[in-house]
Parts: structure tokens; sequence; C-alpha cells
């Protein structure tokens, strides 16, 4: 078995926290997760009424 590095600090990998090195680290990579820490850079989002044309007056006949 080839030994893990955690992705946080770079210490061999815990077998109970694997890939981390403590459940500390896991529980960190967590919050990162669910604060929306992972982001991409990108540009605006477009929003979707805007694309189907839906904010455009409708006429009514």
């Amino acid at each position: 078995m080839t030994a893990t590095a955690c992705p946080i600090c770079g210490e061999p990998a815990a077998p109970d926290v694997r890939p981390f090195c403590s459940a500390r680290h896991r529980d960190r990579d967590l919050l990162q997760w669910l604060g929306e820490g992972y982001r991409l850079p990108g540009g605006p989002a477009l929003d979707a009424e805007r694309e189907d044309g839906l904010d455009k007056p409708r006429d009514r006949d």
C-alpha cells in the first residue's frame, strides 16, 4: 500500500481518517467545502429567467 500525504499539512495519513492525518484536518476540509472555500474563478452566472427570455413583458391578446 502506498503512503498517502495529508492534503492539509503533508504528514502521513492516518488509517481511520484517510486521506487526512487527523480528525481535525478532516473536519477543517469539510468546513472548507461547506463554506464554499473551494471555488474556481469565473464570471457571474446568468440568471435562468433571462436566458429563457421570461423577464420580457408578454403580449396579452
